[in-house]
């Protein structure tokens, strides 16, 4: 168990296992993050991979000061889990994703009375509610592959013999907007716990966790009127955020990013769109900041996805998995920069979680069919 937490330095963990691969760069903005004014710990999850400046898949903890751009521009992206009353043993994918079509556009007026009702009003990106976004984000309806802990899905009303619904999204542009606003105001000197903009960048942070919840249920609930189904939210988590935490007897402020929260009941891990995804049940660590994996982990750079894919499969080829799932997304580029083979295999993210003593596995979940971007409408 010990062998997959890696003290790597003062303040520095790593939750990987011998088979878990990790990018060296990752590794060292992890330790470059740490020498920001005030932080006190930073861990890197499975799930680690480089990101702009700042490593993604991981948890930083700070005193005195907090950091927007640690959190990044899709502040409170996450995960939302729905069941749905879709036969698992009955599925036409021809048929399910003639019926789902395009899913970008604004939502249109026969909408706005839920909108006004579960979304933060007067942001000015209403019309980004209800979709997806580009990157990594997905809906994706699974089936029930394999049941480990048969209570712990009972106890949540999972049924093996109805599809889920898994939406990966979260505040659009408003999320971008805000970071872009603190960048040039304030750099990437972070916030004094106490100050003005310290209190309206918060306030701003709130209703972007506010919007990316609503949105996440939007899309999902525009999915199942569009596949003429019912469904039922059964968990919906933040992966981008910071919030107040006390570690070690200091109260400080805990971030994420592309780190799940193993302090809220059970989660989603997906992997790509061609690998399965895992429901698990959280063991709560200060070693991993109270924080586990989001998914599995980008292995390549976007850039370098096409020139590594396009003479072996042409996106026609890349919408048919090796699972039998099919994926829709009309972005060519994309289909490319989010292969299966771009990403870490899920099941080494979730085996180096298991080895750390940090999650019980309650089951694996299998990709039905996916939904990615036919490209940005707002």
């Amino acid at each position: 168990m010990g062998n997959c937490i890696q003290h790597l330095a003062a303040g520095v963990t790593l939750i990987a296992a011998d088979n878990t691969w990790i990018d060296g760069d990752a590794v060292q903005q992890l330790h470059t993050t740490l020498t920001l004014p005030g932080m006190r710990h930073v861990a890197g999850m499975p799930d680690l991979h480089p990101g702009r400046g700042y490593p993604v898949g991981a948890a930083f903890f700070s005193l005195g000061r907090l950091y927007p751009a640690l959190i990044g521009g899709d502040i409170g992206c996450g995960m939302a889990l729905w069941t749905t009353d879709l036969d698992a043993r009955k599925v036409s994918l021809d048929k399910l994703e003639k019926r789902l079509g395009n899913i970008d556009t604004p939502l249109d007026d026969d909408w706005q009375a839920l909108v006004s009702t579960l979304a933060p009003p007067d942001t000015g990106f209403d019309p980004a509610l209800g979709t997806i976004g580009g990157g990594n984000h997905f809906a994706e309806l699974q089936r029930l592959d394999h049941i480990y802990q048969p209570a712990a899905l009972e106890a949540l009303q999972l049924d093996a013999r109805q599809l889920l619904l898994l939406v990966h999204s979260g505040s659009r542009g408003l999320g971008q907007s805000i970071l872009q606003q603190q960048v040039s105001q304030f750099g990437h000197r972070g916030l004094e716990q106490d100050s003005p903009a310290c209190a309206d960048y918060l306030a701003r942070h709130a209703t972007a966790l506010h919007f990316a919840e609503a949105n996440r249920e939007l899309i999902a609930r525009r999915m199942l009127a569009r596949l003429h189904a019912d469904g039922e939210p059964v968990l919906d988590i933040h992966h981008n955020l910071v919030v107040p935490a006390t570690l070690g007897g200091e109260a400080g402020w805990l971030h994420r990013k592309g780190a799940t929260p193993s302090s809220a009941g059970p989660v989603v891990i997906p992997g790509s769109r061609g690998d399965f995804s895992y429901l698990v049940a959280p063991r709560p660590s200060e070693d991993s900041l109270f924080s586990l994996a989001h998914g599995a982990g980008r292995k390549w750079m976007r850039s370098e996805c096409k020139d590594r894919l396009a003479r072996r499969f042409t996106p026609a080829q890349l919408s048919r998995t090796r699972l039998g799932s099919h994926v829709i997304c009309r972005d060519k580029q994309l289909m490319y920069e989010e292969a299966p083979e771009a990403y870490k295999p899920i099941d080494s993210i979730i085996d180096a979680l298991v080895q750390a003593g940090l999650v019980t596995v309650l089951a694996r979940l299998r990709p039905v069919l996916t939904y990615k971007t036919h490209g940005e409408c707002c």
